[in-house]
């Protein structure tokens, strides 16, 4: 029995268990607009478009978040604006965002490859986190879940029928813009967690799988935030054991849940 407990003696996994719940509990709340709102490629283009901020905060010696949202709010709202002013469909516009600011950061560190490891960017590295970081995550996700508690039907509104939830005279532009905010500051939070590339995992997959087992949305929310919680805690507990990529052990595991409940739902429709 004490073997099991022997990741929890350690601070570094402490810190790695309580990030771990403060961005699992953020990205499966932010899942499940994602998922109602089809911006699984708006995700991974935030998640991407946070690295040239990261590599220019290095630079000037400020914290990474502070680069890394001032990005991602840029991509975002460059994105929102490209597609408002051209015909170009929403995919192609997050393409060619994603790539020119994943290109630009990798581009930067090049330049500087001793301040800023491109690996730890892309792959993140959870088990590296110290208290600054830990106290700058916290903030962060905790501001995110305060806003999505207190407008989480506004933004439900938008998401879902953005002319209905006009004709109620909600503001859709500013939700829309604070959704995008909350998207980047979640990637933000993610980033040191999992990295850039696993980020729209974190915020896909667990609103994928709660959207399987229940239509409402209220109730989507809280399977979202267990499965998350879930893959959270056991994929970083199961890394130490295993000496596994902790973000990657995370992700697996969401994938692995996603997988179960998929093919339960289509051995009770074959069933039935």
């Amino acid at each position: 029995m004490e073997y099991l407990l022997v990741p929890f003696h350690y601070e570094y996994m402490r810190y790695a268990f309580w990030v771990g719940i403060m961005v699992s509990i953020t990205c499966g709340m932010l899942s499940c607009f994602i998922t109602l709102k089809g911006w699984s490629l708006m995700g991974d283009a935030l998640s991407h478009s946070v690295v040239p901020g990261v590599a220019i905060a290095y630079y000037w010696h400020w914290p990474f978040s502070i680069g890394a949202f001032l990005t991602g709010m840029i991509a975002a709202l460059g994105m929102s604006f490209v597609k408002m002013k051209t015909n170009l469909k929403e995919d192609v516009v997050t393409g060619v965002v994603f790539t020119s600011f994943f290109a630009l950061g990798v581009f930067l560190i090049s330049l500087n490859p001793e301040g800023v490891q491109l690996q730890t960017i892309v792959l993140g590295n959870i088990l590296s986190l110290d208290v600054t970081d830990l106290y700058q995550v916290s903030i962060i996700c905790s501001l995110c879940i305060l806003v999505l508690i207190l407008k989480w039907k506004d933004i439900f509104l938008v998401s879902f029928d953005p002319i209905f939830a006009k004709s109620l005279g909600l503001n859709v532009n500013i939700l829309q813009i604070l959704l995008l905010t909350l998207l980047s500051a979640a990637a933000v939070a993610c980033l040191q967690a999992v990295g850039a590339c696993l980020v729209v995992a974190m915020l896909v997959t667990p609103g994928a799988s709660a959207f399987l087992l229940t239509q409402n949305f209220g109730k989507m929310l809280i399977f979202s935030i267990i499965i998350s919680v879930i893959s959270a805690f056991f994929g970083i507990y199961l890394s130490y054991f295993i000496d596994g990529a902790t973000g990657a052990c995370v992700v697996v595991l969401q994938t692995i849940i996603f997988a179960i409940i998929y093919f339960y739902k289509r051995m009770r429709r074959e069933a039935a």
